[in-house]
């Protein structure tokens, strides 16, 4: 699944105060007019987040470079955010005893 498919709005984005923008495809290669746009909106490297107050001016900026960005609601963001944290959550350690006396009475029950 391509980042832009995982990342994607399923609510309207004028309804949010806050839009977070994450950079999802590298600029080389791109037109002056984007990347000029990228920087106005403080977006430098892949895979970084900045946010915005949802304005006309700043969504016109999004429609230029829309390819290239993922324009996520603050629940979207902290609910994506709060996934992450818990993937990467250590899980408990898994305890073995190996005492003689739980291993008779296992065999003893069968």
């Amino acid at each position: 699944m391509s980042a832009f498919k995982a990342f994607k709005a399923c609510v309207p984005i004028e309804w949010s105060p806050n839009l977070y923008i994450t950079l999802v495809r590298g600029m080389p290669g791109t037109r002056r007019l984007h990347r000029r746009t990228l920087e106005a909106l403080r977006l430098r490297k892949c895979n970084r987040t900045v946010m915005r107050w949802n304005t006309p001016t700043v969504r016109g900026m999004l429609q230029q470079v829309k390819r290239l960005v993922v324009v996520e609601t603050e629940e979207m963001y902290k609910a994506r955010k709060e996934n992450e944290a818990n993937h990467r959550a250590l899980r408990p350690s898994v305890v073995v005893s190996h005492l003689p006396g739980s291993a008779t009475d296992s065999s003893k029950q069968s």
